[in-house]
């Protein structure tokens, strides 16, 4: 499994991803799954993918290839007007990998090669975008109502974000904020796995901000970790006492 989220602020886009992948318990690996794109000035572009790692690697490849060989085939990433055009055709290379994949295991492929896939970035002119890419293609766009978007195992971290987001707060509350959704996340589920990649992408910047790779022994993220811990026992100590014997049942 793997966890993955993209966030939009009014100052940029924070994203942030784990490494694992697992199929069982005995079998866990570590594989990238943020890449990033940029024409300094022009565009920065940043996928970030989950599910079946052989699906996912196909449509990365696909786009590195394109990146490659300018010319000899339509390149999504440096081509594309738009924002939306470019979750488009990631969302078309998503869908077709996955027939393909599908078509090519006959039935027993069937539901083994799905995958997803946040699209982000930027493009000079334009406002920063964010968009979720569903396995059949289709996508949808964050907005003022929907800011972040969570792929892969999303239901341990997204309590953390609803209660904790502000599309005014700073780039940095925000990597704050991921940083303790993912340390829950973390601590319930053994399918999500340090090493993490942060990024941070300033509005017209057009080039990663702040990269950095979370490893076990990284402080911060310990500290985050640790003190996080302590003020969730500190929050629950503070609320009111219950009492078996309460006023109203005398």
């Amino acid at each position: 499994m793997t966890y993955c989220v993209g966030m939009v602020l009014e100052k940029g886009l924070v994203l942030m991803s784990d490494t694992r992948t697992n199929s069982g318990v005995d079998n866990i690996s570590v594989f990238r799954k943020m890449f990033t794109w940029s024409v300094p000035g022009q565009r920065i572009i940043t996928v970030m993918t989950a599910g079946n790692l052989a699906s996912t690697q196909a449509v990365i490849g696909q786009l590195e290839e394109r990146m490659k060989h300018p010319g000899e085939r339509d390149n999504i990433l440096l081509e594309s007007p738009t924002m939306f055009q470019v979750a488009t055709e990631v969302g078309r290379l998503l869908r077709t990998t996955i027939a393909e994949r599908q078509n090519a295991n006959g039935q027993r492929g069937q539901g083994k090669f799905t995958a997803s896939v946040i699209v982000a970035g930027q493009i000079a002119g334009m406002e920063p975008r964010l968009f979720m890419v569903y396995p059949e293609g289709n996508f949808i766009e964050a907005s003022h109502d929907t800011p972040f978007f969570q792929i892969g195992e999303t239901k341990y971290g997204r309590p953390i974000i609803i209660r904790g987001y502000d599309r005014e707060m700073s780039l940095e509350d925000a990597a704050k904020l991921l940083m303790v959704s993912f340390d829950s996340t973390l601590k319930a589920n053994l399918s999500v796995g340090l090493p993490l990649d942060l990024q941070v992408i300033n509005r017209d910047a057009f080039e990663p901000s702040h990269q950095h790779r979370i490893n076990a022994d990284d402080p911060y993220f310990q500290a985050i970790s640790s003190s996080w811990g302590d003020a969730l026992k500190n929050a629950f100590h503070s609320l009111p006492d219950y009492s078996f014997y309460r006023d109203d049942e005398k």
